[in-house]
């Protein structure tokens, strides 16, 4: 039978071209406890559209709360400019199930993202959400095929 055994060391965590120091806390690591828990421990990324899908939400929520005034705070906030954030927030014109769909796209393993902002922008135009979505369905054949 074999005994546990403890092991104590000084971790140092960082980014390429950052400096700055993390800490990790003593003990077992946790165990994943729920699906959540699975999927941000499973390989690869999250495509960068559905970050910035989840994004343009809590940015939403964010101006509907009254916590952050307009657009020109947000920016200031991300430290971006007023154009990348309205190019964010149409992200929120387009049809709920094309949201959902981004939001969990799958992780991707290496290489670009298979869809871009740029890919999104001009179906977010369009206000027939159903022409949306057939937009949505040919630009999905045509990354596939």
């Amino acid at each position: 039978m074999t005994t546990p055994h403890t092991i104590e060391c000084t971790l140092t965590l960082g980014r390429r071209g950052r400096q700055g120091h993390r800490s990790l806390p003593a003990g077992p690591a946790p165990l994943p406890s729920s699906p959540v828990d699975t999927a941000l421990r499973s390989p690869g990324r999250v495509p960068r559209v559905a970050r910035l899908m989840a994004l343009a939400l809590r940015y939403e929520q964010l101006l509907r709360a009254g916590t952050v005034r307009d657009y020109v705070a947000l920016a200031k906030l991300g430290q971006v400019t007023r154009g990348r954030i309205t190019q964010i927030m149409n992200l929120r014109q387009l049809a709920p199930a094309i949201q959902e769909q981004l939001l969990f796209l799958p992780r991707v393993q290496r290489g670009r993202d298979p869809i871009s902002l740029h890919h999104l922008q001009p179906i977010a135009t369009i206000l027939d959400w159903r022409k949306q979505r057939g937009m949505w369905k040919a630009l999905q054949r045509d990354l596939q095929g």
